[in-house]
């Protein structure tokens, strides 16, 4: 199972009800943090979470109410005994960036980690899952992500009682081998059919652009901002950012199946009118608010 965490969902200053951006997916042992603004570690312990519980962390840009967090979370990394490697991803100028936080104050405890400056494709991927990173457009260099599980196969039992398979044979059939068992050989497809891996696309602070499409694309849920309603539409392109109306037509436009619009400005006391124009244009939208979980 997929859970995604809201532990921020603001814009660039922080609310009574909005903490700056964060979001936690959660797969397995992987505990993936995309941005990491302010007060974030707060977020995580108000929500039950340890930091040290993390695994990567995706930055989309350098600007501040994305990255504000970073010094004070992986110090409570050090603190908790974090043991492993903590990997870093984000755009061109991450180490540089990285390197000027740790120079800017007396560091204690800072984990052990690793800085990989990523731009567009696969970047990471293992058995279970891959991340993706596409460019996106603002006033600096920025990029969005996509976690795609990976497709797998779901045995049907009646059919496999029936053959009396078990044990190995099964897990070759889940590989999509085929197997011979009493000299008769079994395809993986008249035991198995494949199921399509959740894919979660987490885009922020952007106009409208190639790599918007291509993350948003089939997505099983997509979490984009809509910084402003579409009233403001040109304070949104003039500041590189999306409305609520064009993030919900990307929903609508790329075949998505849930979409959660983050990433509010602080004038909007309260989520309902961004729901409503959401759904004037995209049915399954929900408006994202601290601490609430999607489970996929």
């Amino acid at each position: 199972m997929t859970t995604v965490t809201f532990l921020g969902t603001g814009c660039m200053q922080p609310t009574k009800l909005r903490n700056h951006a964060g979001i936690l997916l959660s797969y397995g042992n992987e505990n993936i943090l995309f941005d990491c603004g302010e007060g974030i570690q707060r977020q995580m312990r108000i929500a039950g979470i340890k930091p040290a519980k993390i695994t990567r962390l995706c930055i989309t840009h350098f600007h501040g109410d994305h990255v504000f967090g970073i010094a004070g979370l992986m110090s409570s990394m050090g603190a908790d005994q974090f043991a492993k490697k903590l990997h870093i991803y984000g755009p061109k100028g991450t180490k540089k960036y990285l390197n000027y936080l740790w120079k800017s104050f007396a560091t204690k405890d800072i984990i052990e980690h690793e800085v990989h400056e990523v731009n567009s494709g696969i970047f990471f991927e293992n058995g279970l899952f891959s991340l993706e990173a596409q460019p996106l457009e603002h006033s600096t260099k920025c990029i969005g992500f996509k976690f795609k599980e990976k497709d797998k196969r779901r045995i049907n039992v009646a059919k496999a009682n029936k053959l009396g398979l078990e044990g190995p044979i099964l897990g070759k059939l889940q590989q999509g081998k085929s197997v011979v068992v009493d000299g008769k050989t079994i395809k993986a497809d008249e035991i198995t059919s494949v199921v399509r891996g959740k894919v979660v696309s987490y885009i922020t602070d952007t106009s409208l652009c190639n790599g918007v499409n291509k993350l948003a694309k089939e997505a099983d849920l997509l979490i984009i901002e809509g910084t402003f309603l579409d009233d403001l539409k040109k304070n949104a392109s003039e500041s590189g950012h999306l409305t609520v109306k064009q993030a919900a037509l990307v929903a609508s436009q790329n075949n998505v199946k849930k979409l959660a619009i983050t990433h509010l400005s602080q004038r909007y006391k309260s989520s309902a009118d961004v729901a409503s124009e959401a759904r004037d244009y995209f049915d399954e939208s929900v408006i994202a608010e601290d601490f609430m979980k999607i489970e996929l």
